[in-house]
């Protein structure tokens, strides 16, 4: 188990509606992790309601992304300062499918990244190579790139890394613990400047409860992005508890 304290996030993607505030009373029931910190990232939608139902809960309220802009005529975009203002603490930026399926690069995910940090959120900086980057023996190389060009100026206390194989995403394949292992070293290793031992770098891709404990033993791997599995509040439950 890593040194730096365990963080779990629950990223819900598209999914949920205001009927599903139910899920936070039972998932809060059924936690029982101790000295692990617990994310969850509902749709903008629901970012209200949640900051109600978190109230009082070691559960914290993330979003799923922001705008690189402060204020002004971007209709359509939520800034950090927004979700900030609705209780957020972190905001995911630069996932692969905002990535793949928006044209986001790495340049629009560190401006991305540095508006959060702006704002006293903390920003979870998502970087992971495609299948044929892996195939050819160049999954390092692409992700630690990914890294210097999505990274604004920033200590390691102020960021989360998640390293997200793409080709794991959604599809019930996971990065065994030693691949996920070697990437999380290699970003480590990587990280500008000092303070990379206190860096906290997140696993994502097909993490469920029968996988986590083994990725969670790894010296570098300090926590999961969870996709899938945190739309159930008994599934999401079992695997934060694990994972302590």
């Amino acid at each position: 188990m890593s040194i730096r304290r365990p963080l779990i996030a629950g990223n819900w993607k598209m999914n949920g509606r205001v009927a599903d505030g139910a899920w936070a009373q039972r998932f809060r029931d059924s936690l029982t992790a101790n000295g692990t910190d617990i994310l969850v990232c509902p749709p903008a939608t629901l970012l209200h309601l949640f900051q109600g139902l978190f109230a009082g809960s070691p559960v914290a309220l993330g979003a799923q992304d922001c705008s690189p802009e402060p204020d002004g005529a971007y209709t359509g975009d939520v800034s950090a300062g927004m979700l900030k203002d609705l209780g957020c603490s972190h905001v995911i930026v630069g996932h692969s499918e905002r990535r793949d399926g928006h044209g986001e690069g790495d340049d629009l995910v560190r401006r991305k990244a540095g508006a959060a940090l702006r704002e006293g959120l903390t920003p979870i900086i998502c970087i992971g190579e495609q299948l044929k980057d892996r195939e050819a023996g160049i999954a390092i190389e692409t992700v630690l790139a990914q890294l210097a060009g999505s990274l604004p100026e920033a200590s390691a206390d102020d960021v989360v890394i998640a390293y997200e194989p793409v080709w794991a995403i959604g599809t019930g394949r996971s990065a065994g613990p030693d691949e996920a292992q070697e990437m999380h070293a290699a970003i480590r290793a990587a990280w500008p400047g000092d303070g990379a031992g206190r860096l906290r770098i997140l696993y994502g891709g097909s993490v469920k409860p029968e996988n986590v404990a083994a990725l969670m033993a790894c010296p570098d791997i300090d926590g999961a992005l969870v996709g899938g599995a945190s739309l159930d509040p008994h599934v999401f439950a079992r695997l934060v508890n694990l994972s302590s």
